[in-house]
């Protein structure tokens, strides 16, 4: 039969000393004797006693727990993302509990109920592609539970966020394929509910507008991110009269359906359409037609800096001045396919 773990009063019992005496020898306190402190150390070693964290946190008004909600650690962006999380977690002797939204709004309304039950004290985000309210996340601000949301980011004038510069990223990509001889480019753009998904159009625009060409509405055609919906928008692109000569897409996901269903319809990729588009996923490197250039969003630096933001957060509740509310990355352009 297992052996309950010691406690503080049973050591003390013990050794016939006080239950405080014991804690102040357990935590090196100078005020304990250095025979006391050894005696009580050495039996709390025999009797495998460990600190009652419970108590602990009770004391110190912290669970030492974050909540991490995310779309879905299939994706292997936010897996490098939780990463980042949990790295940052670690050396501040944190645990994460990790939820997935799987992009259904109720199911990140339930997570961030849970959450907020088990006393987490703090909260990192990345939203649902179809969450529009955010006062599920308002209403922690009740509980001093702070929020900061990365990559996908709400549209709230007091959060704090972390994200991409994907407007620049827009224009670059247009710069370079207008580089090597394209002008007349498609754009897949992601889900309205995702703020970043008009940031990409907007650069998209600005882009074609640097080089003095014309935006034409038939060439922007939206996707849902779902396969089905990626391959009816690349359906439309490819049945145009004059369709593109290179299309952006919202991410590496995206393109590798739309590259996928582009070569079933018997059109060489990245020959007679190139593809370009965002999140550089290292799955990319062993495919045979990766999209050519992909934007590099350093989602693991993301999700660090905004754990370090919640840190902050958590540790200096009435000093919130300070801290940061918008922090924008720079992206890159990364290169996968030299080509003339």
């Amino acid at each position: 039969m297992e052996r309950k773990p010691a406690t503080i009063k049973e050591i003390a019992t013990r050794l016939n000393v006080s239950v405080s005496t014991v804690s102040r020898a357990l935590h090196d306190h100078p005020s304990i004797g250095i025979r006391t402190k050894t005696l009580v150390q050495k039996l709390a070693e025999e009797l495998n006693y460990e600190p009652n964290q419970a108590a602990i946190s009770f004391k110190q008004g912290k669970t030492l727990t974050l909540g991490a909600i995310l779309p879905n650690l299939r994706e292997e962006y936010f897996s490098m993302a939780i990463n980042g999380i949990e790295d940052i977690a670690t050396k501040n002797n944190y645990t994460v509990l990790i939820g997935q939204s799987h992009d259904e709004v109720e199911r990140e309304i339930k997570i961030v109920d849970s959450m907020r039950r088990h006393r987490v004290d703090g909260l990192i985000v990345s939203l649902s592609k179809n969450t529009k309210s955010y006062e599920h996340f308002e209403q922690l601000k009740k509980y001093n539970i702070p929020v900061v949301f990365f990559d996908r980011v709400p549209d709230i004038a007091d959060a704090y966020c972390v994200t991409c510069n994907l407007e620049n990223s827009s224009i670059e990509l247009v710069d370079w394929l207008v580089s090597k001889g394209h002008k007349h480019i498609g754009f897949i753009k992601g889900p309205d509910s995702i703020i970043m998904s008009q940031e990409r159009l907007n650069g998209y625009y600005k882009g074609l507008a640097k080089h003095k060409l014309k935006s034409e509405k038939s060439l922007v055609v939206g996707t849902d991110l779902s396969k089905a919906k990626t391959i009816d928008a690349m359906h439309k692109l490819i049945a145009l009269k004059n369709r593109p000569t290179a299309v952006i897409t919202f991410n590496d996901y995206v393109a590798l359906d739309a590259i996928k269903y582009t070569r079933r319809q018997g059109i060489k990729v990245n020959k007679d359409i190139f593809f370009v588009s965002y999140a550089n996923l290292p799955i990319t490197n062993y495919m045979d037609e990766p999209p050519i250039v992909s934007v590099e969003q350093f989602p693991y630096q993301q999700a660090e800096k905004a754990t370090n933001i919640l840190f902050q957060l958590i540790q200096n509740k009435g000093l919130k001045d300070d801290i940061p509310r918008k922090i924008v990355l720079e992206s890159k352009l990364v290169v996968n396919v030299d080509i003339k």
